[in-house]
Formats: structure tokens, C-alpha cells, sequence
């Protein structure tokens, strides 16, 4: 395929150093960081990707990236982090049974570790977080895996997952369908562009005969992968055309196994809990990640938009839950107007319109200001 901007591309963060950082994890998974450094800085910014994304949705260079805008704001020192939901791996691209336990106990705390490793541990970290990145980071803090973070962003989705009735009728059937049926071990956005006639092909075509609101069958697939509606991930309105029009390099194809975990949340009183209590190489996790609540110092901003057509109230419900758990607690709540699940940080104009309403919250736990 003719692409107009390169595939992992790191061009839209210019007058930047940037370094990869690989480390592994103790389940011996090679992860990485990329460093965007400016100028050293007390207050480091980790960003934390959702599944089937990357770092990639952080630095598109077709507008303002929250890279870019971060280090206008004086956050001079910006780590993306890609653990293992990244489309950069192959690991979703065959049948596995990584759930967000592995995440929350292996990942991010690796990548904590390396970060203060590189910059030293008197630095404070500010953690901006989308989708099952962000509730699998959450659970990695409210686990106590993680710890000395100075303040968390968490988009869409934290511990408390709910979604749309039609995404329950999707999610119940789906996976069985996909890997017993069909014999297809992942889902991907990209199916459209297989060389040949596929099972993955036929797919995709059979969903575009029913999103007819554009022209782009990643699009398509990407709205039958996650949420609902038409689109289900986004405002098209708040798209710039290339970043719709290259949907299927931003997001990558996914094994179905995470959504089976964010499913037994939804039974489990949609609350986060471990996918298997009792397996021995997660007993350091609390099997309801609620457990520790009321010890948790590090203020989160639970983030979403009121369009939000995957994880709809999650966050509203997660922000009530612990205040009712720990009232007076640090936590603050952000409502995006006219915004839904993926475009508060993929949106053509989000530099404007939804990334200074994160300054009060960092400023306020800035040790710069």
C-alpha cells in the first residue's frame, strides 16, 4: 500500500533527542521506552498507550502531538512507553493468554523502574495513561506495584470498565466465533489490505456492508473491535483525514484474551479483578484491585469523553466508587464535551482544545511550579 506517512515514524517530534530504551520484563518480555528529551527536567511525563495502539498515537506529526505540546509547556523530558498491547510486538498476533494481571504486575512496574533508572530516582514521574493502559497502570498502582508516581491521567477506563449493551452481545460472542469458528487467532483493522482473498478480508468487506457513515474499512473493523457506533472510537468530525484515512497503521491487530479479562470485570459488579485468582505467579496481586483504596495517596484524574461509545461512564463510575470508599480522597474527574474514546489525544485539534485541561492538574503536582 502507498502510505503518506511513514510507519512508526518519530518525525513528528522534532528538536527533540530521542533514545529507545529496551528492558525486560520478569515474565522475559523485551519492552521499550522511548525518550523525547529537550532539556533535563524535575518532573518527567510517562505515556502510556491502550490495546492495539502504540507510542505512535502520541507523536503523529500530522498536528500537535502531547509530546510535542508537553515539552512546550516546560515538561522537557517525555518517555512514551510500549508495553506489551503495542501493535509494535507481535505478541497479539497469535494466541496467548496474557491478561491485564501481566501488565499490571510485570509491565509497568518495569517501566517505572527503568525510567527512574535513566533519570534518576529523585525525579518525579507524572504517568498520562489511554484506554487498557490506563486500567491496567491504575491496577498496577492500586495494587502497589508501582509507587512514588506524583500524579496519574487516566483516559476512558480505570477499575470500574462499563460498556454499551451491544458490545456485551459482541464481546459474549465474538471470541468463540473468531478462534473456534473461523480459526482466526487475532483481529485486525488491517484485513482489508491482505494481498489475497482471506477469511480476514471476507470479514472486513462483510462489516463495511454495515458502516456506511465512510469510505474506510479499518475504520469499519476498528468500530466492530471495540465499542459501538458509527464510528464507535471517535468524533470523525474531530479526525484530520490522514489520521482517519491511516487508521490501520495506528492500531494493530489483537488477540482476544484482554477482552475476555475486561469481561469478567463486568460480572464481577464492573470492578477489576484478577482474570485467574489462583494462579501462583500473580499472588503478589490482590484478586479485587478496589482492596487497597483507601491507601492510595497518588491523585488520578479520571478522564473521559461524554461521547465516550466504548467504555461509556467508566471513569464517572470509577471516581464515585472511590469516594465512596475513601472520602476526601485526591482524585478529580475531567468530562472531554464532544469528544469519545481515542480522539482526546488523536484529534486534529486536541493541542487547542483538550490538553490544557490537563495543566491545573500537573501544574498542581508539579514540584516546577
Amino acid at each position: 500500500m502507498q502510505r503518506d506517512i511513514a510507519l512508526y515514524t518519530l518525525a513528528g517530534v522534532p528538536n527533540a533527542r530521542i533514545t529507545i530504551h529496551p528492558l525486560n520484563t520478569e515474565d522475559n518480555l523485551g519492552l521499550s521506552l522511548t525518550r523525547f528529551w529537550r532539556a533535563d527536567c524535575d518532573d518527567i511525563v510517562v505515556i502510556i498507550h491502550g490495546l492495539t495502539t502504540s507510542s505512535d498515537m502520541f507523536i503523529m506529526p500530522e498536528h500537535k502531538n502531547l509530546v510535542v505540546w508537553l515539552h512546550e509547556r516546560g515538561f522537557s523530558d517525555v518517555f512514551t512507553f510500549d508495553f506489551r498491547m503495542s501493535n509494535r510486538y507481535s505478541y497479539n498476533l497469535r494466541p496467548h493468554r496474557y491478561t491485564m494481571d501481566d501488565c499490571a504486575l510485570y509491565d509497568h512496574p518495569a517501566g517505572v523502574a527503568e525510567v527512574r533508572k535513566i533519570t534518576g530516582a529523585d525525579k518525579r514521574i507524572h504517568v498520562i495513561c489511554h484506554c487498557l493502559g490506563a486500567m491496567s497502570f491504575v491496577m498496577s498502582l492500586f495494587a502497589k506495584q508501582v509507587k512514588g508516581i506524583a500524579s496519574v491521567i487516566a483516559n476512558s477506563v480505570a477499575l470500574t470498565p462499563r460498556i454499551p449493551a451491544w458490545s456485551r452481545i459482541k464481546g459474549s460472542l465474538f471470541p468463540f466465533l473468531l478462534e473456534n469458528v473461523l480459526s482466526i487467532p487475532y483481529v485486525s483493522p488491517t484485513w482489508s489490505q491482505d494481498p489475497t482473498l482471506t477469511v480476514g478480508k471476507a470479514l472486513n468487506w462483510t462489516v463495511s456492508l454495515f458502516h456506511r457513515e465512510c469510505n474506510v474499512p479499518a475504520c469499519h473493523m476498528l468500530s466492530l473491535m471495540w465499542g459501538t457506533g458509527w464510528p464507535a472510537l471517535y468524533e470523525h468530525k474531530n479526525l484530520a483525514e490522514m489520521t482517519h484515512k491511516r487508521s490501520g497503521d495506528l492500531y494493530g491487530g489483537t488477540s482476544l484474551n484482554y477482552h475476555r479479562h475486561v469481561f469478567k470485570m463486568l460480572k464481577h459488579d464492573n470492578t477489576a479483578v484478577k482474570m485467574y485468582p489462583g494462579k501462583s505467579a500473580h499472588e503478589r496481586l490482590p484478586d479485587n484491585y478496589m482492596q487497597y483504596a483507601k491507601e492510595i495517596a497518588t491523585p488520578v484524574l479520571f478522564m473521559t469523553g461524554r461521547n465516550n461509545r466504548v467504555f461509556t461512564d467508566s471513569n464517572i463510575l470509577c471516581f464515585d466508587r472511590l469516594n465512596e470508599l475513601a472520602p476526601g480522597n485526591p482524585h478529580e474527574t475531567l468530562i472531554l464535551e464532544n469528544y469519545g474514546h481515542q480522539d482526546p489525544f488523536m484529534g486534529a485539534r486536541v493541542a487547542d482544545e483538550v490538553f490544557p485541561q490537563f495543566l491545573p492538574f500537573l501544574n498542581r503536582h508539579a514540584k516546577r511550579v
